[in-house]
């Protein structure tokens, strides 16, 4: 069992948990991804460290409440446990040798962008970090980027003629499309991470099967990091549409389980 040590809501939706998991903390990396499973019968989900301290012996995660799922972990007080939690999994985001770097989050993808611009600044990277969200209400993370970047914004800088090592794109999948996009027309290196679409995490059910520079690769065993350039983005975004609405019907049930039990 691993015990919730601290949580946090950061906005309305989206909620930071501190686990404890000791042998995960001491191995974890930037970009690498835990699988949890909230109860003994419960869906087993992946979900991508958001952080880690290694002396504490915690692993941190950042999930926004969308589906059945994750809105029984938001049910979750600090001191209760969860049933399942395994990891690290998944190739860590490649840092080395990067001197100077644009990292790029939307939404709650800020969640997988941070450790990465963190590892960055660790490193003496150069580091400009530009995120956004849909309106105020809900920006997450804003003070931790600041602290780890020599450049915050949340507008492009490429216009200016601003040159990276690499840029680094991590949000929705319509965000990172007209990321790589754009980037593209400046010949500019891109990396997106494509967790989004994962579902089992091992490489068994094939969710997260996606087309990279014409070769079929899974998000889960592969990357989650790829050149954005080379992501058919329009095949992706049709395939996580598949199960919304099961998703949706999963998620309404579980609330309505919940309203139950507090009349």
């Amino acid at each position: 069992m691993y015990k919730i040590v601290k949580k946090q809501p950061l906005n309305p939706t989206v909620t930071r948990m501190e686990i404890e998991a000791p042998l995960i903390a001491k191995k974890a990396k930037p970009g690498q991804f835990i699988i949890l499973r909230v109860d003994e019968n419960g869906e087993r989900i992946p979900l991508t460290v958001a952080g880690y301290d290694r002396e504490k012996g915690t692993v941190t995660i950042i999930f926004q409440i969308v589906g059945a799922t994750t809105e029984k972990l938001n049910h979750l007080n600090e001191g209760e446990c969860l049933h399942d939690f395994v990891g690290p999994l998944g190739v860590p985001t490649h840092v080395d040798g990067l001197k100077k770097v644009c990292v790029i989050g939307g939404g709650v993808g800020c969640a997988i962008a941070l450790p990465i611009a963190e590892e960055l600044h660790a490193m003496g990277a150069e580091v400009t970090s530009i995120i956004g969200f849909r309106n105020q209400d809900l920006v997450i993370l804003e003070d931790e980027f600041k602290a780890c970047s020599d450049h915050f914004t949340l507008m492009t800088l490429l216009e200016n003629g601003e040159r990276f090592d690499e840029v680094i794109a991590i949000g929705p999948l319509i965000m990172m499309k007209f990321v790589c996009l754009t980037t593209k027309e400046y010949d500019q290196k891109t990396v997106v991470s494509m967790n989004p679409i994962m579902v089992d995490g091992t490489g068994m059910c094939g969710g997260c099967r996606l087309t990279v520079g014409g070769k079929t690769k899974f998000a889960c065993v592969d990357g989650p990091d790829f050149d954005g350039h080379e992501v058919d983005f329009d095949e992706a975004m049709s395939r996580s549409r598949s199960y919304t609405s099961f998703e949706r019907h999963a998620y309404e049930e579980a609330c309505n389980l919940f309203k139950k039990e507090v009349e």
